[in-house]
């Protein structure tokens, strides 16, 4: 018989460790996040972008209303993965802590600042009897006086700094291609470029620009700003047209 209890002896709680050092409720709500849609961000000298996978529930759903990028603050984007319900109150945190210090010290918050916040509510919420982990992680971007920074929060409250970096159901196959192709030299549009041909590899096909919610900050204004869908459909075109050229 093995020395270490089953995981249905210690998922019940969130404060109880297994025997081999295990919080099997934070490890669930990490197979939540990868779970969900397929969300990324890059960072380039010339700013920061977020790209986001968005999945219909019916046809009847009216896409307009579906999120997965979230404007923070002028200089701040957000993008999750996970459970929709937590990610609006972990947003909503953000974007509170972000105006507060705005009102009190008179100056954008410091994306590494904000990023520790969250963690810490996310690590609290590991620590408490009747309580559950949130089942979401974060990719928070932005230009600040730091310059272009991306940094992702899991659900035990971990947060990591990233130059490029995705997460979610795809997150994996899109990683392989960001360790592949990113370079330290990209300017922004090359950087929409390879979020969009990241989203190809995860969605398997043709890329649909309905499905795809794009967002940036360019590290000259410092202004959080989205793609249109004909702003999107207009990059597919240019990457579609550069794999052409590639392959004569």
């Amino acid at each position: 018989m093995s020395m270490f209890a089953v995981p249905g002896a210690y998922d019940r709680a969130i404060t109880v460790f297994s025997p081999d050092g295990r919080l099997f409720q934070v490890e669930y709500a990490s197979e939540t996040v990868k779970r969900g849609a397929t969300v990324l961000g890059i960072a380039c000298s010339e700013g920061v972008v977020l790209a986001a996978e968005e999945r219909s529930i019916s046809k009847l759903q009216d896409p307009s209303f579906m999120w997965k990028i979230y404007q923070i603050d002028e200089h701040i984007g957000a993008a999750t993965a996970g459970l929709s319900c937590d990610s609006h109150i972990l947003v909503d945190q953000a974007r509170i802590y972000a105006q507060s210090n705005r009102l009190m010290y008179d100056e954008p918050i410091d994306l590494e600042v904000l990023t520790r916040r969250i963690g810490e509510i996310k690590q609290l919420y590991t620590q408490h009897a009747g309580v559950r982990p949130f089942g979401i992680s974060i990719l928070f971007a932005g230009v600040d006086k730091k310059g272009s920074r991306l940094f992702s929060t899991d659900p035990s409250g971990g947060f990591f700094a990233y130059r490029a970096w995705a997460i979610g159901a795809g997150g994996d196959a899109a990683n392989e291609i960001l360790e592949a192709e990113y370079r330290d030299d990209m300017v922004l549009e090359d950087t929409i470029l390879l979020a969009l041909k990241c989203m190809a590899k995860v969605l398997e096909g043709k890329i649909d620009p309905q499905k795809i919610r794009m967002a940036f900050v360019p590290a000259t204004t410092k202004r959080f700003q989205r793609l249109t869908v004909e702003e999107v459909e207009k990059y597919i075109k240019k990457l579609d047209a550069g794999r052409k050229a590639a392959s004569k």
